[in-house]
């Protein structure tokens, strides 16, 4: 397992804008699959986005065209750049990598690919 620190989260209105990040520890982190997921209040966690080692990316249907995820591998950290914020984004946005395994585009939305979890960040949208 690696370590997952994420930043960037906050109070913004509707429409706004934020850029989360994600610092991984580990000398391998180029070879990560990175997500993000999110989880409301009395809501089961959920995904958001994911980056392969590859730079490939997958989006939920929710965030998709107002959230951009990156990687910078020489920074060992990952970006969710989220646009057009809706209160209904509220929630806290965790990190999360497989680090091992193999995997497919198809399942990196499953939670349980993720073998290594950040402690998250709030993000709450007012209207």
């Amino acid at each position: 397992q690696v370590q997952l620190v994420e930043s960037g989260g906050g109070l913004v209105q509707a429409g706004g804008s934020l850029r989360l990040s994600c610092a991984a520890s580990g000398r391998t982190f180029s070879s990560y699959v990175m997500g993000w997921f999110r989880q409301a209040p009395g809501k089961e966690r959920e995904f958001v986005a994911a980056i392969t080692w590859d730079y490939r990316t997958v989006y939920s249907d929710s965030v998709k065209g107002r959230f951009t995820i990156s990687r910078d591998n020489a920074k060992n950290t990952v970006y969710l750049q989220v646009n057009s914020l809706k209160p209904g984004d509220t929630a806290v946005y965790y990190c999360a990598a497989v680090t091992a395994g193999r995997y497919t585009i198809a399942t990196l939305p499953a939670i349980n690919e993720y073998d290594s979890w950040g402690q998250g960040t709030q993000v709450t949208v007012s209207s």
